[in-house]
């Protein structure tokens, strides 16, 4: 009872132009009450002659001066404000009237003043009943997708559990021995670095030492030499001293011998060792060193396991395979082989990065790289013509002990391949094969990656596959594991 009295009192208070409860009322001549604002604007817009305006409610025309405000309606108002009429949900908190209508535009649940007010007008409005059952079935599609991410997400976080857990494990796991064997590596690279650089001090300060040893030792006999002269002139000196103070007998008796022994008396010039010619030490390319490790780490990360495909190699030449299919070793059953001959390995490459290792240690007579394929076991008069990319082959090799090549055009006398300078052996010889950007790279892993030699724009036209020929060598010559 008491809330609908309010209502009522609400309603009377209501202003009927904006339908909000009344800001500053003031009242007409005719006795309805109006918002001062909304009244001015409506007096403004149907202002007819002399100033004579009409009321919104009941058509009777009052004069705009004598509009006043209406104190007993401000104060209900006032009132009014600080109630809630309707707690009930399905009530306009702000007009009391029930929610039975929606406005799609700003999504919100009105009632019929509500659409009425210059706040939703000219907006999309229906019944609530028809606006539940459209989106509901919004709804449904948006529970739908949330469930669908919600057991992706789900996926995505037992992923990561997963890898979390497995690198956890470390030695147990080939990702944390990939780490651990990079940790490793990088510890034995700079323990190398360590060794290096100390036998390389300690072979400059020997040869320091032994030269020091040496200049002392000349001038040692330098200043032993000088003193015999200086003893033989003094002896000299006296002997003439004397024959000058003596009487004429004495000093014409043999007077020749003092004067030919100063004639051939000649100071010896020491040999001296200036310092300023001396050589500067130059020490070693830390710098360039570090880059070239880089680089092999890098390249390293893109390691394949190499293997020997049987089914191609099984009868070749002069070879015989291990059972493991990493050795490879001649074999004095044939003395067919020709310099031609060779072993593909496994896996075929037609995308992506792929490096690998082979042990050279013991061999001084090999081919290695990348092929096609092509040729493989074929007899040629000239044989170093078929390892040329043109022919599908990549490869760099040592004949003779200490004679690298890579067999690529050069502008030598042997224009079908180039000759490698390496300071130190490789023992190890890394393999870069970068099929995308069509390159072939050899590293000398001994000599902490040096970039041997390096393939580019090759002309790949499909499966390429590790090539290996140990020509005449006697002893295995096996694909590296990744180690340190």
């Amino acid at each position: 009872m008491a809330s609908s009295v309010l209502v009522n009192v609400k309603e009377e208070v209501t202003c009927p132009i904006c339908l909000e409860l009344m800001v500053e009322p003031v009242s007409t001549d005719c006795g309805h009450s109006f918002c001062k604002l909304c009244i001015t604007a409506n007096c403004e817009s149907t202002v007819q002659e002399q100033g004579v305006s009409t009321c919104p409610v009941c058509r009777v025309t009052f004069q705009f001066e004598s509009l006043r405000p209406n104190r007993q309606v401000a104060s209900i108002v006032e009132m009014l404000s600080g109630l809630t009429l309707f707690p009930e949900a399905d009530h306009c908190e702000r007009h009391g009237e029930k929610l039975l209508l929606f406005c799609k535009d700003d999504g919100k649940v009105i009632c019929w003043l509500c659409e009425r007010s210059q706040e939703h007008r000219g907006h999309d409005i229906s019944l609530v009943e028809e606006a539940a059952q459209e989106y509901e079935e919004k709804l449904h599609k948006v529970l739908k997708k949330l469930m669908k991410d919600e057991k992706e997400l789900e996926k995505l976080k037992a992923d990561i559990e997963e890898e979390r857990t497995s690198w956890k494990a470390g030695e147990n796991n080939s990702k944390g021995n990939q780490i651990q064997w990079e940790i490793e590596n990088v510890q034995t690279v700079f323990k190398q670095l360590r060794v290096t650089l100390d036998a390389e001090e300690n072979r400059h300060l020997e040869k320091l030492t032994k030269e020091e040893e040496r200049i002392l030792n000349s001038l040692a006999e330098s200043d032993k030499e000088l003193t015999q002269q200086t003893q033989l002139v003094r002896e000299l000196i006296s002997d003439v001293e004397r024959r000058l103070e003596g009487a004429v007998m004495e000093k014409l008796q043999e007077v020749k011998d003092p004067m030919e022994r100063s004639k051939s008396l000649t100071p010896k010039k020491p040999k001296t060792f200036p310092r300023t010619k001396r050589m500067v030490l130059q020490a070693p390319d830390l710098k360039g060193m570090l880059q070239m490790h880089e680089e092999l780490m890098e390249v390293r990360r893109h390691w394949v396991s190499v293997t020997l495909a049987p089914s191609n190699n099984r009868f070749i030449g002069n070879c015989a395979l291990w059972r493991n299919g990493r050795l490879i070793q001649a074999n004095d059953l044939f003395q067919t082989w020709n310099s031609h001959s060779g072993f593909l390995g496994t896996p075929a490459i037609t995308s992506g990065k792929h490096y690998w290792e082979v042990d050279v240690t013991k061999s001084c007579d090999w081919f290695l790289g990348v092929s096609e394929g092509r040729y493989l076991n074929t007899t040629f008069k000239d044989s170093v013509s078929c390892y040329q990319p043109n022919s599908g082959y990549w490869v760099i090799g040592q004949q003779n002990n200490d004679n690298y090549k890579a067999f690529d055009e050069s502008y030598t006398s042997d224009p079908l391949t180039l000759a490698l300078s390496l300071t130190v052996p490789p023992k190890r010889v890394g393999v870069f094969l970068d099929y995308g950007a069509r390159t072939v790279s050899f590293y000398n892993v001994t000599n902490h990656g040096f970039l041997i030699y390096k393939f580019s724009n090759c002309s790949f036209s499909g499966n390429v596959f590790p090539f290996f020929s140990p020509r005449m060598s006697v002893v295995p010559v096996p694909y590296c594991e990744p180690s340190v």
